[in-house]
C-alpha cells in the first residue's frame, strides 16, 4: 500500500486581517483527497498486524522502549493523557515477552498445620490434570463408603425386623448414618485447588488490576460460616489467588496507580522484590490472619501508568523501584502530519472496524473526514492527535450512522452526522451555555457597552465558549487604592495574569490609578477560572472602563498578555472561534502565532471574520468603538511602543560588542 501526500498550500505571513476569503486557502486543501489511495476502495483494504504493539499508533519512541524493557524484563511508568493507548501497549508487551514455560499454581492442605497450606507449581496445563485424578479417586472412596453404609443400613435394619427390635435397629441404623457423614476419606481432605491455571494461554498472562482492592490484587481467604461439626471447608479451599500471583511470568497492569493507599503499594513493593508472596486474609469478610499460605510465586512485569498528577501519589519506594530496574516513559498526545502519520490514522479506523466487527468499512472520503479531525483535535499546526480512545469513538458512531441509513461503507457525509451525535458532555453543556446565555442577554452581539467584552474560554478539551467579562472604575475609598478586585472563582494562574495587566493599565492610560479601585468580574463563571488566556480580555475591559470608551459587542476576542503588552498565543483557539461564531458575534480577535492553528468547521467560514493581533493596542484598534476618546489612546499606545523599540538601536542588535 503507497500513500501520497497532498502539498501543502503556503500561506502569506503579510496579511494582518484574516477575511473570509482567505480562509478558502485552507478550505480548499480541506476539501482535497488528505491521500493518494491508488487502488484502497475502503478501509477493508488496509492490512492490520497480527500484534497489538505493532497496531499502537504514533508512539515509536515509546515502543522501542517497551521492546527493550520486554526483552530484559523491566518495569514500566507510562505517563500521559487519557486515550492515548497506554493500556494497548501493556498489552502489547505481554505479548511480546521472552516465551517462558508458564506455571499452574496448586495449593494443597498442611497436615501438620491446617491453617499453612502447601504451595506447589507444576508446568501448564498439568494442574488441571492432577486435580481431576485426585478428585476422581476420592470419589471413588465416596462412592465406596456410600455403598458399605448403605449395606450396613440395611443389615441392621432387616435384622431388627426379624428380630422384632425394629426401635433399636434404627437408632442404630441413625448412628451408623452419623459417622459415615463425620468419616472423609484422606484422599477428599487432601485433593489440591487450582490456584492459577494457565493451561489456555498462548502468550504471557496480562492483568488489569486497575481499581483492585487489596483482596483480589493480593489475595485473600473466603470467610467459613461452617467452621466446626466436620462441615466446615479445609483452609486450603477457601485461599483465592490475587491478581499478582495470576500475573506470574507475565505482566501487571494498573493505572493511576497514584490512586492506590500506600499500605497497598508497600505490599506491592515487596512482591515485586521477592518474586513470591503468602496469601492472607485481605477484606472484612476473609478470616483474617488464621490461615496463611506459602508464599506464592508472583513474578510479573509491573505496567504503571497515569497522567502527571499521578506521580503525587505513587509511594517513593515504588517509583525509585521502577526507575532503579526499569523506565519512565512520557507519551505524546500528538504527532506530526505526515503521509506516513496519515497512513496510520487510515490503519487505526481499519483496526477499529476490526474490533467492533459490528459497523461497516470506511470509504476514501470519510477516513479523509477522520484525518480532518485529528488535526483539528490536536490543536496544533501540522499535527494529528493521539488520543485515540476518543477518535475512536467518532469512528465507531459514523459506522452506526451509516448502518442505520443502510450503507454498505461509511461516507463522509455518515463521519459529518456522527460528530453531532458523539459531542462530548462539555461540548453539549457549552451549547446549552450558547443557548441560555442569548435567551437571557447574557451575551448581546450587537452595540456598544463601557467596560464589558465578550472573552473566550475552554470547557474540557475542546468545547469553547463565550465568557463575559466586566469592569468597572470605583473611586477608592481608602488609602491603598489603585488595587483591580477579580471575582468568579480565579485559580492561582489566573489571578496572577488580573494582576500582571495592572502593569499595562499603569503604562498605556492617563490615569492615576491610586484613585481608583478596580473592579473585574468573570460572569456565571461557577467552575472556577484557570490560565492566563483571559488576560487580554481583562486588560480590554479594565481600559474601557478607566477610559469610558465602549467596546464593540459584535466582537469576541482571547489571548495571553505578556507585561510588555505583547499578545501570546493561547490553547483552544479553533473551538472559542467556533463558540464566538455560535453566539452570533461577527469578529474574533485571536493571538497571530494562533493562526495557522485554525480549522474550523465550513458552516463557519462565512459566519466569523478572523482577526490576528500581535499587540494590546492591535486588540484595542480592533475592538474599541472609533471616535476622539479612541484614536487618542492608539495614538499614545503607539507612540509608546516605538520609543522602547528605540531605546535599543537596530545596529547594536545586528552588530554586538564582544569583550
Amino acid at each position: 500500500m503507497k500513500f501520497e501526500e497532498k502539498e501543502p498550500i503556503e500561506e502569506s505571513s503579510d496579511d494582518v486581517v484574516l477575511e473570509p476569503e482567505v480562509t478558502h486557502d485552507v478550505v480548499d486543501e480541506e476539501t482535497k483527497p488528505m491521500l493518494d489511495y491508488e487502488n484502497i476502495k475502503s478501509s477493508q483494504d488496509i492490512e492490520v498486524p497480527p500484534l497489538l504493539i505493532d497496531q499502537v499508533i504514533g508512539h515509536e519512541e515509546s515502543i522501542e522502549t517497551i521492546k527493550k524493557a520486554a526483552k530484559q524484563r523491566r518495569n514500566i511508568l507510562l505517563i500521559g493523557d487519557p486515550g492515548v493507548g497506554k493500556s494497548m501497549l501493556a498489552k502489547g508487551m505481554a505479548q511480546i515477552l521472552p516465551h517462558e514455560s508458564l506455571q499452574d499454581i496448586l495449593i494443597y492442605p498442611n497436615v501438620e498445620d491446617n491453617n499453612h497450606p502447601i504451595i506447589r507449581t507444576v508446568p501448564a496445563g498439568e494442574g488441571k490434570k492432577i486435580v481431576k485424578a485426585t478428585k476422581g479417586s476420592a470419589r471413588g472412596h465416596e462412592e465406596r463408603k456410600t455403598l458399605i453404609t448403605t449395606l450396613a443400613i440395611g443389615g441392621i435394619l432387616i435384622i431388627g425386623f426379624f428380630y422384632g427390635r425394629i426401635l433399636e435397629s434404627i437408632i442404630a441404623a441413625a448412628l451408623i448414618l452419623l459417622i459415615s457423614i463425620q468419616i472423609k476419606p484422606k484422599n477428599t481432605t487432601m485433593s489440591p485447588k487450582l490456584l492459577v491455571n494457565n493451561e489456555e494461554n498462548r502468550f504471557a498472562p496480562f492483568m488489569d488490576a486497575t481499581g483492585a482492592h487489596a483482596g483480589a490484587l493480593l489475595g485473600d481467604v473466603r470467610h467459613d460460616p461452617y467452621q466446626s461439626g466436620g462441615l466446615g471447608t479445609p483452609a486450603h479451599e477457601r485461599v483465592e489467588a490475587g491478581m499478582i500471583h495470576k500475573a506470574n511470568r507475565g505482566v501487571l497492569y494498573i493505572d493511576e496507580i497514584g490512586t492506590m493507599s500506600m499500605k497497598t503499594q508497600q505490599e506491592l513493593l515487596s512482591a515485586m522484590q521477592e518474586k513470591k508472596y503468602s496469601i492472607t486474609g485481605q477484606s472484612e469478610n476473609s478470616s483474617g490472619a488464621m490461615v496463611r499460605s506459602q508464599a506464592v510465586p508472583c513474578d510479573f512485569v509491573l505496567v504503571a501508568s497515569g497522567n502527571i498528577q499521578v506521580l503525587e501519589g505513587m509511594h517513593i519506594a515504588m517509583r525509585s523501584r521502577i526507575r532503579g530496574y526499569g523506565y519512565e516513559v512520557f507519551m505524546k498526545d500528538y504527532m506530526e502530519d505526515t503521509t506516513e502519520n496519515r497512513e496510520k490514522l487510515v490503519q487505526f479506523v481499519a483496526q477499529e472496524v476490526k474490533n467492533d466487527g459490528r459497523i461497516p468499512h470506511f470509504a476514501p472520503d470519510a477516513l479523509d473526514e477522520i484525518i480532518m479531525e485529528a488535526k483539528r483535535r490536536s490543536g496544533k499546526q501540522n499535527a494529528l492527535t493521539l488520543r485515540l480512545r476518543e477518535l475512536g469513538g467518532l469512528v465507531r458512531s459514523s459506522g452506526d450512522v451509516a448502518i442505520e441509513k443502510g450503507a454498505d461503507l461509511v461516507k463522509a457525509e455518515h463521519v459529518l452526522e456522527a460528530k453531532k451525535f458523539s459531542r462530548t458532555l462539555e461540548q453539549q453543556i457549552a451549547d446549552r451555555s450558547i443557548i441560555q446565555r442569548k435567551e437571557y442577554s447574557m451575551v448581546n452581539a450587537e452595540g456598544g457597552r463601557v467596560g464589558l467584552v465578550n472573552g473566550l474560554a475552554v470547557i474540557g478539551d475542546r468545547s469553547g465558549i463565550v465568557s463575559p467579562i466586566a469592569a468597572e472604575a470605583a473611586p477608592a475609598q481608602s488609602k491603598n487604592g489603585g488595587q483591580i478586585i477579580a471575582t468568579g472563582k480565579l485559580g492561582e494562574i489566573a489571578s496572577e495574569s488580573v494582576q500582571n495587566v495592572s502593569a499595562l493599565i499603569k503604562k498605556y492610560t492617563n490615569k492615576n490609578l491610586s484613585d481608583y479601585d478596580i473592579h473585574v468580574q468573570f460572569i456565571q463563571t461557577y467552575d472556577g477560572v484557570e490560565g492566563d488566556s483571559a488576560s487580554v480580555s481583562i486588560a480590554t475591559a479594565v481600559i474601557s472602563a478607566v477610559e469610558e470608551i465602549p467596546i464593540d459587542q459584535t466582537v469576541a476576542l482571547t489571548g495571553s498578555l505578556n507585561v510588555r503588552g505583547d499578545v501570546m498565543p493561547i490553547g483552544g483557539a479553533t473551538a472559542k472561534i467556533e463558540a464566538a461564531a455560535e453566539s452570533g458575534m461577527k469578529k474574533v480577535l485571536i493571538p497571530k502565532s494562533n493562526l495557522k492553528d485554525v480549522m474550523i468547521e465550513k458552516k463557519y467560514e462565512d459566519m466569523i471574520e478572523i482577526i490576528p493581533t500581535e499587540t494590546l493596542s492591535d486588540v484595542l484598534e480592533n475592538i474599541l468603538i472609533s471616535g476622539s476618546k479612541k484614536d487618542q489612546l492608539i495614538e499614545k499606545m503607539k507612540s509608546i511602543g516605538s520609543k522602547v523599540a528605540e531605546k535599543v538601536p537596530q545596529s547594536t542588535i545586528n552588530n554586538p560588542t564582544t569583550n
